[in-house]
């Protein structure tokens, strides 16, 4: 009985002991529960439009809006002309009394706004254009010119308009599931998108006097009325793009007769537009899944240069459920295209680039697109358009349904290096994908620029090392170790509306992609991850997810917990840096340590009554002590005792405490390679969970067979470690060099 009383009391002085250890703890404020808690302070509460689940209520809607558009380019006077008609479906369960209409060319009027928004210096060098167009040109004469407002029956609408944004005021209500159909008859110069690195224009050649356009934005748009926003009318600052609702398209197109011209939608008159071999050729492209087939040569692009034709043709493009429409044309184009198989359907990719792109663009640019569109498919769903179309054009890196502008100009003399072509692979790869996000998958860009960037990018990481391997993506977890590594004051949250971030480009495309990517390889694990992301991009196809959509949805398709890494990840700014503060090595003994005996003392416990058992321990060794786990009596009996087949049963001899320390505020899990003493490694991963109760530091105990020599935490830099100078035990010492270069930079 006395026995059991000195048990008892020992026991519950223990129990004291981790109280008191525990309270000490939230004193000093080492705990962190509030890391680990569910974001139900930032996400909005889900309704029957969007779910709990992170997916479509059933009380979903969206808007359709329908545009038939005839549009003249003015080769000679770089000017557009247009005249559409709209059907506006209202698809919602409310009356809307007006309509938003987004006039994105306005950015470029010469009254416009956007420039008195930039501060900054000069900068560190200037082109000769850029030079000339910030300081000597004279304000460009762009925006659009709106020639009339009229509804179906040609009267005129009242409107007003508000910088990039015209609101049509309704002759009456529009009520829910009703259709209202309109006219908008403009025109605006076109600008040279070169100096200012715009998003459309025109591009022009001295040596042959011809221009090359890549045209977006060019038609009065309708904004989107959704159940989260009601209208997205923010205004078209320059930087954060855009945010369209889905429609059907047939558009009009009429060139100079020598250009070559391809846009969003069908082709429906082919006939009309291309010579008897051109359409041969294209025939032939669309049956040929291995390589390019050139449809319009270098040697008829070079000969149409010459030309400058005054006559004119029309290319005419059906479009189905898209969200925009967009279209390059020039006399300069060469064009190829090749088949592509995806899950049993043909897809084409087309490549259009002036003689100035080759050779990089012939031998790469559709193939970077075919493979694009098999990898973006393997991990979201089927391509569902009939084409893809990377465009060559000096500067540019921008996505519309179906085609894109890409950069990537080889020298004057045809050479080029790795850098320019695994630059030029690099932005194919990023624009092609965007018809993925937001073309289909149709996030607010205008709102959450990282919904599309982000997620984007992440897929072209994957999709460019299955292109090469030792590819450079710029958006692993080590490519933001600089940016997140940095003045604080110059970092914005991931969850930052996208016209008010800074550093946008690492903001808004690399962390959320080096995040995703973190998921997948270290977190979740590929099989979970895919799932959860497929899953995602399925349900949300067609529709307009919001970042609490993806982030529910990347939970509920995959039974893991996420609120942790989307609070500090895409809520925060805080970094990672998880190092090793010390390590302990303990041997085992059967006698009760100096430190239990030192508390049975303190509590008036005769140290004869601490039974003998298993304990480890730091204090030197005594003469009689066992030398290995087996040596102890109580230790051998359990395990004989319950245990027939011992050659399973591995006992440890090394012990050690580790103590993981972590300076930055965001919480990862440990990754740990041990290193021992045979030259043998392995490695460990600790979830992020183990820092659920302090967030300061964690101790772990671990037993080995072998003696451990070396310790390093995230060997392979997979947690974005912005502190390596930690990581290691024992600690590796600074070279003299790199003291002095530390000491340097420090001056």
């Amino acid at each position: 009985m006395k026995k059991l009383y000195s048990i008892i009391t020992l026991f519950i002085f223990l129990l004291n002991i981790a109280a008191i250890a525990q309270e000490i703890e939230i004193k000093e404020g080492h705990t962190n529960q509030n890391k680990f808690r569910q974001l139900k302070d930032k996400f909005t509460t889900p309704n029957s439009q969007h779910t709990a689940s992170g997916a479509p209520g059933v009380n979903y809607t969206q808007q359709q809006v329908d545009y038939k558009i005839d549009v003249i380019l003015d080769d000679a006077n770089q000017k557009l002309m247009g005249d559409e008609s709209i059907v506006y479906h209202n698809n919602s369960s409310d009356i809307l009394e007006y309509l938003w209409v987004q006039l994105d060319q306005n950015k470029r009027a010469r009254n416009s706004k956007s420039p008195d928004i930039e501060g900054g210096g000069p900068e560190v060098l200037y082109s000769p254009e850029k030079f000339y167009a910030d300081f000597i040109d004279k304000p460009f004469d762009g925006g659009f010119n709106i020639i009339h407002v009229k509804d179906s029956r040609g009267k005129d609408l009242s409107y007003k308009i508000n910088r990039t944004m015209m609101r049509i005021d309704l002759p009456k209500p529009l009520a829910s599931g009703k259709k209202f159909k309109f006219q908008i008859k403009w025109w605006y110069n076109i600008n040279n998108h070169v100096p200012q690195r715009d998003r459309s224009g025109y591009e022009h050649f001295e040596a042959d006097g011809n221009n090359l356009y890549v045209i977006a934005q060019f038609y009065p748009r309708l904004a989107v009325y959704n159940n989260v926003e009601g209208w997205q009318n923010m205004q078209f600052w320059g930087r954060s793009e855009f945010a369209l609702e889905f429609g059907d398209f047939k558009v009009n197109i009429t060139t100079p007769k020598d250009h070559i011209l391809n846009a969003t939608g069908v082709l429906t008159n082919a006939k009309k537009v291309l010579t008897k071999t051109q359409l041969k050729r294209l025939e032939e492209a669309k049956t040929s899944f291995d390589k390019p087939v050139i449809i319009v040569t270098q040697e008829e692009a070079v000969e149409a240069e010459k030309k400058n034709s005054t006559e004119t043709k029309t290319w005419s493009f059906d479009a189905r459920n898209v969200r925009d429409f967009a279209f390059a044309s020039s006399r300069k184009f060469i064009w190829d295209g090749m088949a592509v198989d995806i899950n049993g359907k043909t897809v084409m990719a087309y490549s259009l680039y002036p003689k100035e792109g080759n050779p990089l663009w012939e031998e790469y640019s559709t193939i970077v697109v075919a493979h694009t569109l098999k990898e973006y498919s393997s991990y979201t769903f089927d391509y569902p358009y009939h084409k893809a179309i990377s465009v060559h054009s000096k500067n540019q890196g921008m996505e519309y349904p179906q085609i894109c502008w890409n950069y990537g100009r080889p020298r004057p003399d045809g050479t080029y290096d790795d850098r320019t072509r695994d630059a030029m692979i690099g932005v194919i790869t990023h624009e092609i994908g965007h018809n993925f996000f937001p073309m289909i998958v149709n996030s607010d860009e205008r709102q959450w620029t990282w919904m599309d960037e982000g997620l984007n990018s992440f897929i072209e990481t994957l999709t460019e090392i299955a292109f090469d391997e030792n590819f450079d993506t710029g958006n692993l977890p080590k490519d933001i170790i600089p940016y997140m590594d940095g003045d604080q004051s110059n970092i914005s949250p991931i969850m930052t509306q996208g016209g008010s971030v800074h550093q946008f480009g690492p903001n808004s495309y690399t962390k959320p992609a080096a995040g995703l990517y973190m998921l997948r390889e270290t977190i979740m694990g590929h099989e979970l991850f895919d799932y959860a992301f497929k899953t995602y991009a399925q349900r949300w196809m067609f529709k307009h997810p919001t970042p609490e959509d993806f982030f529910r949805t990347m939970e509920d398709a995959s039974a893991v917990d996420l609120d942790w890494f989307w609070r500090g990840w895409f809520y925060t700014t805080d970094f990672c840096d998880i190092g090793i503060k010390s390590v302990n090595q303990y041997r085992v003994t059967s006698k009760p340590t100096s430190k239990i005996i030192e508390l049975a003392k303190k509590y008036g416990i005769p140290v004869e009554q601490i039974r003998p058992g298993v304990y480890l321990t730091t204090d030197p060794i005594t003469e009689g002590e066992p030398k290995t786990a087996l040596d102890i009596k109580i230790l051998k009996d359990y395990i004989d005792n319950h245990y027939e087949d011992k050659s399973n049963i591995e006992i440890p001899e090394y012990f050690y405490e580790i103590t993981f320390e972590k300076p930055g505020g965001l919480v990862m899990p440990i990754i740990v390679e041990y290193t021992y003493a045979d030259g043998s490694k392995k490695t460990k991963k600790y979830p992020a969970q183990i820092w659920r109760k302090n967030d300061k530091e964690v101790n772990k105990v671990v037993a080995s067979k072998k003696e451990i020599i070396g310790i390093v935490i995230d060997p392979n830099f997979e947690t974005a470690d912005v502190n390596t100078e930690n990581n290691s035990w024992p600690r590796e010492e600074k070279s003299d060099f790199d003291k002095k270069k530390e000491e340097f930079s420090n001056k």
